[in-house]
Formats: C-alpha cells, structure tokens, sequence
C-alpha cells in the first residue's frame, strides 16, 4: 500500500508506517500539487495544514482511507 503524508507527522509515527507500507512524505502541497500527486496512493494521512475537498477526493481514484492524525 502507498502512502502519503502531506503534513508534518511525529518521526516516531513515520516510522512505524514505513514497517509496514510504501510512505511517502510531501509536505506543503498546493492544492493543485495534491490533486496532480494523489492518484498513485491509496491512503493519506493529514493533520491540520492540507485540505481535503471535493477535488482531492475526486482525483485520488486509489485512495481507500483518508486518516486525520492528531
């Protein structure tokens, strides 16, 4: 499974997803950004900083989760 983390997450988290899944970390996306990287992942892992709209969701035709750290 491919992850992606598109706001700042404690290490320690970091690293417990890596012993389990393909994590990728890109922080301070642009909406656009965003939209344009979603696709290949099947889950993203947000806090506060990245919004998740309509278009997010529209373009991430893998994603299976969407989970709010916190």
């Amino acid at each position: 499974m491919k992850v992606l983390v598109s706001d700042p997450i404690a290490e320690q988290g970091i690293e417990i997803l890596k012993k389990e899944v393909d994590v990728d970390i890109a922080t301070g996306l642009e909406p656009q950004e965003l939209i344009k990287r979603i696709g290949d992942y099947e889950a993203l892992i947000v806090r506060s900083e990245t919004q998740v709209t309509k278009e997010v969701i529209n373009a991430g035709k893998k994603l299976k989760i969407i989970g709010r750290a916190g």
